[in-house]
């Protein structure tokens, strides 16, 4: 059965929207873990146009679940991620002016720096992932840097409008999870995942683990955090 990563990045959005103290994303993650939540994700951006460093700080101290950082490959955002600690890191790409992540890491033409980080990690008893398309060489990258695991990109399925191309895409994070499997990989997935669509992706055998953040969110401006998490929790658990 897969797990639920709760990214709590869009609370932070509310507040910065005023430029005030809440929401507190510290206050979200107490909620998403009473509801179950395996996980908590959260982005530093270097532009920090949500999650910031103090909120980095508290929520290693406060999570009492696996604590995830996803963070470029920029080397100010490095050095906090090894002084912080979390249990993992998830490595990004990163565009200033885009709304959110857009694509998957490029491993292949930054292996060198890629190779680099996950030394740099690991020494700080961190877990490395990174957060590519399911692409096979891609995932071989990864696992030649050492990486403990691999995100897939599950936008491209997100956004599929045929049964056709549904399936297709489907297909696509199979086969990525035969791959980065075989290469000793742990497979997780995220990005577009919504309500109405997590069901077909968490039937996939093999993707332990989903991060969803936006859709999550959304709800729980309307029901409260935990009985959205709670929600999204029987869809993975119940897929059928």
């Amino acid at each position: 059965m897969a797990l639920l990563n709760v990214n709590i990045d869009h609370v932070a959005t509310i507040r910065q929207a005023r430029h005030t103290d809440e929401p507190d994303p510290v206050w979200a993650a107490a909620e998403c873990e009473l509801a179950g939540a395996n996980g908590i994700t959260v982005h530093l951006r270097q532009d920090r146009r949500h999650i910031n460093d103090r909120d980095v700080r508290i929520l290693k101290e406060t999570v009492a679940c696996k604590f995830n950082l996803e963070m470029s490959l920029a080397d100010p955002i490095v050095r906090i991620a090894e002084q912080v600690r979390p249990d993992q890191v998830t490595l990004v790409p990163e565009n200033r002016a885009e709304l959110t992540t857009e694509g998957g890491l490029d491993c292949v033409g930054q292996q060198k720096r890629l190779l680099q980080i996950v030394r740099r990690m690991h020494n700080k008893g961190i877990l490395v992932s990174t957060f590519i398309v399911p692409d096979e060489q891609q995932i071989i990258a990864s696992a030649e840097a050492g990486c403990d695991a691999v995100e897939l990109h599950t936008g491209m399925y997100s956004n599929a409008q045929t049964d056709a191309e549904i399936e297709k895409r489907l297909n696509e994070l199979r086969d990525a999870r035969d791959i980065a499997s075989a290469a000793g990989l742990i497979v997780h997935a995220g990005h577009g995942l919504t309500y109405r669509n997590i069901r077909p992706a968490a039937r996939i055998e093999g993707l332990c683990e989903f991060n969803i953040g936006h859709s999550i969110v959304s709800r729980a401006v309307l029901t409260g955090m935990r009985s959205a998490v709670e929600e999204m929790r029987r869809l993975i658990e119940k897929p059928y």
